[in-house]
């Protein structure tokens, strides 16, 4: 069994970029500036959105933070929106999500200009990937994505089984995996009502875990030899830690690894590697390549 380490993979992806951030500036070009709007003071945000801004350091990247009251009218956010959209001093920004629940989320993102979207969230760049032209894709799914190329797992007529219908995760990477250029699989999508989910499951090469369950993946849902994603981070409690509670993937890690030929594990697995793609997505945006 070999553990796919996200953690390091990212820290290998940022160092890559901000070799190339160091060569657009030598070359006379502009370093990359990436913006965030976050709203209201929920804990996750709060963190996730501090790592990103740590993460733009690393890579060279300018970094804005923009912040509003959980009172923030929906106008008020679309406003700034058009704004970045129109500000050619920012390159790619993103809406920290979830936001308030007066403001229509799928609004804000439908406001965001496409060539900006590098969460890969709007209309236009989930089209785009649907039907293969080049676009930004969501940070998770081209993680792992990133995950199976550099640990040089076939796909390419592999059967992949994903758990999981999230317009965020399930939906886009089934896209992927099916697509020529990307994983070039077979590929079934299965959900919480999918009949006979451990049949189906077994009879996956690479296994993506992704409906918020924590170790709902047992051992008897995998084949021999499987590749397993693990893409659920749940917050369970935990007495013997410090804080009260550890992070449980939606697989059932220590029964279900020996099985594999390879399986990420929660924590360092898909996690570190989203905001790494966030930020090859804003090098992206950069570049201009597509």
């Amino acid at each position: 069994m070999i553990l796919i380490d996200g953690t390091a993979t990212a820290v290998t992806i940022k160092e890559e970029i901000a070799q190339r951030v160091r060569q657009i500036l030598a070359d006379g070009g502009r370093r990359p500036h990436l913006a965030a709007i976050l709203v209201g003071h929920d804990g996750g945000s709060e963190t996730y959105v501090a790592n990103k801004v740590k993460a733009c350091e690393v890579c060279g990247f300018q970094s804005t933070l923009i912040r509003y009251e959980a009172d923030v009218t929906e106008q008020e956010l679309i406003d700034k929106v058009i704004e970045l959209n129109n500000d050619d001093s920012i390159d790619g920004f993103i809406v920290q999500l979830p936001l308030p629940r007066h403001i229509d989320e799928q609004k804000i993102i439908e406001a965001i200009d496409y060539r900006k979207d590098v969460d890969g969230f709007t209309p236009v760049n989930v089209g785009r990937m649907a039907i293969g032209l080049p676009c930004f894709i969501s940070a998770t799914p081209k993680g792992i994505m990133e995950l199976l190329k550099r640990y040089h797992i076939q796909t390419s007529g592999k059967h992949c089984v994903i758990i999981g219908r999230s317009n965020i995760v399930g939906k886009p990477m089934a896209q992927l995996m099916l697509q020529k250029i990307y994983g070039d699989s077979t590929v079934t999508i299965c959900h919480s009502h999918t009949e006979n989910l451990k049949e189906i499951c077994r009879t996956a090469d690479i296994l993506i875990a992704a409906i918020g369950r924590p170790a709902f993946v047992t051992a008897d849902m995998v084949k021999p030899g499987a590749t397993v994603i693990d893409v659920g981070t749940t917050r369970v409690p935990d007495a013997t830690r410090k804080s009260g509670f550890r992070l449980q993937g939606d697989v059932d890690f220590e029964h279900v690894a020996p099985l594999c030929s390879h399986i990420t594990p929660v924590p360092g697995g898909v996690g570190p590697m989203t905001i790494s793609m966030l930020m090859q997505n804003t090098l992206l945006a950069v570049e201009k390549n597509w």
